[in-house]
């Protein structure tokens, strides 16, 4: 009874992974050790996957495999749990689909018994598994997860056996335009692509940049480079060096900057501390100034991103 409380993670992985198969959706199933029931189940009793983050499903290869089930029946049970007096998916929506177009009224079914955030890890899983998710799909199931289930992105990534920084990039494409956006859905432009554009500051060079990728079909790399000579020149333009310019005084000098009290140089550490990076108290005369946080990295950044949305 211990060994089983200390392993509940290891029992959804390696026995999902070994239940989700690793082949196509109508693959002959290789034996698995599992104890949990297997039984028919009529399809009008099984609800769809709340946590589904595939939103598309190519009609053509759902009409393959409903021929495929035709002829040899649905040969990889898919997986269910129990919602009242009903079923609900976990994993093996396009066999469902398929069984439905196929005109069978039955189809096999593993019954587990999961929480809802085993059930979305689940989904998550299965559609990464197979990359059948697009960019953008991956991006919204990894925000809304973390979201619902109030999770950190190390957390996620330790139970996916993803990257961190592979979840963050695909977070952060959230924050393009909706006109990108809908280009990187259709694939009108990559995920390479995408993750070049969030690197122009602004919402109107991103999406005019994405129409240039197309009008010129460039690729990713030459993208990177329109992207260095545009900020280049900008930073020629206007330098930015952090600091903001000196006030004059009345003879023509710079003013002097007001020297940081002890109750500003103990705010300053106490920022130090709770965001756990570099924080800098700038004064530039009594009553005004800024408050600067460095980071390093687009990870650094969304974890302070985070941080200062939870104090807020």
């Amino acid at each position: 009874m211990a060994n089983d409380e200390q392993q509940p993670r290891r029992r959804l992985g390696r026995g999902l992974s070994a239940l989700l198969g690793g082949g196509s959706d109508n693959a002959t199933p290789q034996p698995v050790a599992d104890d949990r029931e297997l039984r028919d189940v009529p399809l009008d009793q099984i609800d769809r996957n709340p946590f589904q983050p595939r939103q598309d499903f190519d009609d053509a290869a759902l009409a393959e495999l409903a021929v495929s089930i035709k002829q040899r029946g649905v040969l990889q049970p898919i997986l269910v749990r129990t919602a009242g007096d009903r079923f609900q998916l976990i994993a093996g929506e396009r066999r469902l689909l398929a069984s439905k177009k196929a005109g069978v009224k039955t189809i096999p079914c593993r019954l587990l018994e999961l929480e809802d955030h085993d059930v979305a890890e689940a989904a998550l899983e299965e559609n990464l598994k197979r990359e059948d998710l697009n960019a953008l799909e991956k991006a919204k199931a990894f925000h809304d997860y973390l979201g619902r289930f109030e999770c950190s992105i190390e957390d996620l990534a330790r139970r996916l056996g993803m990257k961190r920084a592979s979840i963050s990039n695909y977070i952060r494409l959230l924050d393009l335009p909706e006109s990108v956006q809908s280009q990187l859905r259709d694939n009108s432009i990559s995920f390479g692509h995408a993750r070049a554009l969030l690197s122009l500051p602004d919402e109107l060079g991103q999406v005019a940049l994405c129409e240039h990728i197309q009008a010129e079909s460039l690729s990713v790399r030459a993208t990177e480079k329109v992207i260095r000579e545009l900020l280049k020149e900008a930073a020629e333009i206007i330098p930015f060096t952090g600091e903001k310019p000196a006030s004059k005084s009345a003879g023509g000098s710079p003013a002097s900057t007001p020297a940081a009290s002890n109750h500003v140089r103990s705010l300053q550490e106490q920022l130090i501390r709770h965001l756990g990076s570099k924080v800098e108290i700038k004064l530039t005369d009594k009553e005004s100034g800024r408050i600067v946080v460095h980071f390093s990295s687009s990870d650094e950044f969304e974890r302070l991103i985070r941080r200062l949305r939870q104090a807020a």
